[in-house]
């Protein structure tokens, strides 16, 4: 891809969009590498649940702590080179994973991982909506349909070079960070050559008038509140299904990482469909369906034999993926002028809640056993109730 000239902001870049979903795809495949290698870390470190659990607050946290600081400082100076920089993180803490020799250094090759997932997301973000033409519902689902497929990948790419040949096959990985920073590069330069497209901030008083500050408090503890409850389920599949499917079921590892990568493969397609409905029919409708309407598929799992496990898995990651796209445009629509603070901050508290939430999580497995882990969950979706909250934000700008 070569730079291009600056282009009308009617004008979808898809070339740019294609670019960023593809760097999403390759930096949340490299992370799923971590949650991959849970099942040969618990042998070769001899690691309970709670510890697993904490890998993953590890990373969680330190992806979700610097990003709205990283969205809040780039409003006010786009930084377009960043993201290769934040990549570079990436590659570090790949390197660092695959010759952990102890659990201490596993936790600081997962918070490496985490810092460039806490610098990518917000940038990479504004790219997205920067080259979006007006349809940001669309730009936003591509963009996050490249992370989703990353983390489908992840598993599956794990269980054929990662299981059979020991945790230094990971180090292979880090070909991917290298192209993710060659890609990078690119995007970069288009983001420099093209800044007028991220459009003037507006002043706080336009702000104020069109959404009063406690309107916007509300929307946004709503919003928070969703994506916790999205975010503490998706985590109990993505961190621990594995297990539940070889406790329950007798699975073998790589035939429950293949479970898991059908189940994150529906969860990249359910995240295709999220944004472009939300351009046509509003945010709030795909928000409302989304959440809730996973719930019976959610309590019906814990009874599940393994065929209709598999199938609720997939319906579950297709429904449930579709909101998080609806509700990132749907912020950035309430708050405008602010998107980067905005990515930063749900792309954080989604990362953070999931990381104690998976802390939380193991624990409970250790206690009470992983089974108990999707019992409780089940009801999470019911949460979902809370869209009824939301204003809808076409009828407040008619």
């Amino acid at each position: 891809m070569e730079e291009a000239a600056p282009v009308p902001q009617s004008a979808t870049v898809f070339p740019i969009l294609g670019a960023i979903s593809l760097a999403h795809l390759l930096n949340d495949m490299m992370q799923s590498i971590i949650v991959a290698t849970y099942p040969l870390f618990k042998t070769s470190l001899d690691l309970n649940f709670t510890q697993i659990g904490l890998i993953t607050l590890t990373y969680q946290l330190t992806a979700s702590m610097l990003q709205p600081f990283v969205g809040l400082v780039t409003d006010r100076r786009p930084m377009p080179y960043s993201l290769p920089i934040g990549m570079g993180f990436t590659l570090a803490g790949i390197i660092l994973l695959a010759v952990a020799p102890s659990y201490g250094v596993l936790l600081a090759a997962s918070a490496l991982i985490g810092s460039g997932s806490s610098v990518f997301h917000p940038e990479s973000s504004r790219v997205a909506r920067m080259a979006s033409g007006g349809r940001p519902g669309l730009a936003q689902s591509l963009f996050q349909v490249g992370g989703n497929a990353g983390q489908a990948f992840g598993p599956l790419l794990a269980a054929l070079v990662i299981v059979p040949r020991g945790q230094g096959a990971a180090a292979w990985f880090a070909l991917a960070a290298f192209a993710a920073i060659a890609v990078l590069l690119k995007v970069g330069g288009w983001y420099r050559d093209n800044r007028s497209l991220i459009g003037p901030r507006p002043a706080p008083r336009t702000t104020e008038s069109a959404h009063p500050r406690r309107r916007i408090a509300l929307v946004i503890t709503v919003l928070a509140t969703l994506v916790f409850s999205k975010a503490l389920y998706t985590t109990s599949l993505s961190s621990f299904y594995v297990f539940y499917l070889m406790q329950r079921f007798g699975l073998s590892v790589t035939a429950a990482q293949i479970y898991l990568f059908v189940f994150l493969g529906a969860v990249a397609a359910g995240a295709v469909a999220g944004g472009p409905i939300g351009d046509r029919i509003g945010r709030k409708p795909v928000i409302w369906g989304s959440i809730l309407g996973s719930a019976p598929f959610t309590l019906a799992l814990p009874f599940a034999d393994l065929f209709w496990t598999g199938i609720l898995s997939v319906l579950i990651g297709l429904i449930l993926s579709s909101a998080f796209s609806a509700i990132i445009v749907y912020a950035q629509e309430l708050v405008p002028g602010r998107v980067g603070l905005v990515s930063g901050l749900f792309f954080g508290w989604s990362f953070g809640m999931g990381g104690i939430g998976a802390a939380v999580l193991g624990r409970l497995a250790d206690t009470a056993g992983i089974e108990a882990v999707y019992r409780i969950c089940a009801y999470l979706p019911l949460i979902g109730l809370l869209a009824i909250l939301l204003p809808d934000l076409k009828e407040d700008r008619a």
